[in-house]
């Protein structure tokens, strides 16, 4: 059998906290497909890693357990990671609390058994009627963090990035510093900014979710801030390397030289209007136009080195070209 013609082999990994109410369905519900199943204990109180051993018998499950909970972040790692390990090549997260179809898998697996993608990810906002359905304080957080997932990541044609029904192919899982990728629920996100680093290629799936009566222990006012830093350091870190230390082109020189032109424009113009105001000195045309044009042209190289950025989004997966070693197989 060639490496062209040879299957690829499906593990499903699934973050168990407080998930003992769903579980079973959704362990009943994981296609035939799949040739394998984890499921991480996260320390969780209901013990559901006793529980699903109890309830899993002859269906292919694998129970991790953590001493001390990580996050879903620390929970897909070693999900992941075991998964790799174990000789899979592709594996999809899927939650355990019942929200994610696991019949929708294989949409998430044809892109990366193709060739077309590295890595896949739901987007619940490709359906406007999925939309309508969204609870509102969702609805709005996901916007917000949409837009600086996008920013931080540089996936800018990605939606809903926060959403954690995703595939990844594992060759480009192990190009990762699985140490180094946050164990929280930035988990998602942070993939994605770890991901661009090693140009994966990343497509959306459209998908519906599914609401029922489930609760859900992100809380939005909380982890705002966190991810707002978290997402300034990612961009700060993804335009250093991208566009200073692996690659130089001309949009590294607008995105010094256009921070720079507004600062000036900004403190001459502020200084000369305090002048103005306080010591009665009128600005003249020269002087006014001194404060504007930086300005205007540093804004005009900042959006010509974003629309650069945009279209520097990777294009061609890059597990085509790894050859996986056999570790553990």
């Amino acid at each position: 059998m060639t490496e062209k013609t040879k299957k690829n082999s499906i593990a499903v990994v699934i973050p168990c906290y407080q998930v003992r109410d769903h579980i079973e369905g959704v362990l009943d519900a994981i296609p035939a497909e799949v040739d394998g199943i984890f499921c991480v204990d996260d320390a969780c109180p209901d013990k559901s890693g006793d529980f699903i051993e109890e309830i899993s018998k002859g269906k292919k499950v694998t129970v991790l357990r953590h001493r001390n909970n990580k996050g879903v972040g620390g929970a897909m790692i070693t999900g992941f990671d075991a998964a790799s390990r174990a000789g899979y090549d592709i594996a999809v997260k899927i939650d355990g609390d019942g929200q994610m179809d696991p019949q929708l898998l294989c949409k998430f697996v044809d892109p990366i058994t193709s060739g077309e993608a590295d890595y896949t990810k739901g987007n619940r906002f490709w359906d406007s009627r999925s939309v309508a359905e969204m609870p509102k304080v969702r609805l709005f957080g996901n916007a917000i963090l949409g837009f600086m997932t996008k920013f931080s990541s540089g996936y800018w044609r990605v939606m809903d990035p926060t959403n954690g029904f995703l595939a990844i192919h594992l060759s480009v899982f192990d190009l990762l510093d699985a140490s180094k990728i946050a164990p929280s629920y930035f988990f998602e996100s942070d993939m994605l900014f770890r991901l661009n680093l090693v140009r994966a290629v990343v497509q959306d799936i459209p998908m519906q979710a599914k609401y029922g009566d489930e609760v859900s222990n992100l809380k939005i006012h909380k982890i705002l801030l966190p991810f707002l830093l978290g997402h300034g350091k990612n961009a700060f870190k993804r335009f250093v390397y991208n566009y200073f230390l692996r690659d130089f082109s001309l949009a590294s020189l607008e995105f010094v030289l256009g921070p720079i032109l507004i600062c000036f424009g900004s403190f001459f113009g502020a200084w000369h209007w305090y002048l103005s105001v306080v010591e009665g000195q009128p600005a003249t045309s020269g002087q006014v136009m001194l404060a504007a044009l930086p300005m205007i042209v540093g804004l005009q190289l900042i959006l010509s080195a974003l629309n650069f950025d945009i279209n520097n989004e990777p294009r061609v997966p890059v597990h085509r070209f790894i050859k996986r070693s056999s570790r553990d197989f």
